[in-house]
């Protein structure tokens, strides 16, 4: 098959996420538009769309059920053009933790660095391309954040309903004022239907995962 005569979407489907169970319950690739249709409803153009329909098909810190061999990131980028396809990229191969961490860092002088399991190397951001990044990464929790918080899920460290609510909260409230606009409306949004018993939770890290519930699918 000749990859670039399908659509990105298209291209989503045939690799097979549409038999994969996402996280959030959902199927992979249902979430994956998801997330493209949260970033088409901010107006951001077509590359966050991309950016947001691959944001994690190379698996990421928190699911590795699905991966997309990265020997492959050059065919993703001449299906998505290079600044979706990079955005994609530093979703999945990020350590959160350093991603959280540059938040603060002064304009100029932001970068994350990869997980040991994928080189550990570190990636310098522009501002644009942290822009980027944490647009993609706060529209793929905020769609997804309360199915996660409806249900248990001990890989994640969550183990009992609503836990997920206080997963990296504070970062990500940091992520939407940085935006501001419709990101932060968004995420205002989310938030408020919050149940009340469950703000006080915070869970600052990323539980390393163990073994996959379901079967990974690693695709060169």
């Amino acid at each position: 098959m000749d990859i670039f005569s399908l659509t990105p979407e298209e291209f989503v489907e045939t690799v097979g996420t549409g038999t994969i169970v996402h996280n959030s319950g959902d199927l992979f690739g249902d979430h994956l538009r998801a997330v493209q249709n949260v970033l088409r409803d901010w107006n951001l153009g077509k590359d966050l769309e991309l950016a947001g329909l691959f944001h994690s098909i190379y698996g990421t810190e928190g699911f590795q059920d699905f991966q997309l061999s990265l020997d492959r990131r050059e065919d993703v980028k001449r299906l998505i053009g290079e600044r979706a396809e990079f955005c994609a990229y530093c979703n999945c191969v990020m350590d959160r933790a350093t991603l959280d961490a540059t938040l603060s860092a002064p304009a100029g002088e932001h970068k994350i660095k990869a997980r040991p399991d994928v080189g550990g190397h570190e990636i310098a951001l522009t501002d644009e391309q942290l822009q980027d990044l944490i647009t993609v990464h706060l529209a793929d929790w905020l769609e997804q954040v309360e199915r996660e918080a409806a249900k248990v899920n001990e890989r994640h460290g969550w183990l009992k309903e609503g836990d997920a609510w206080g997963y990296r909260r504070s970062a990500y409230k940091q992520m939407a004022d940085f935006l501001g606009g419709p990101a932060q409306e968004a995420y205002k949004a989310v938030f408020a239907r919050e149940p009340q018993s469950t703000r006080h939770i915070s869970q600052i890290y990323t539980p390393k995962l163990q073994a996959p519930i379901t079967p990974k699918i690693y695709i060169q």
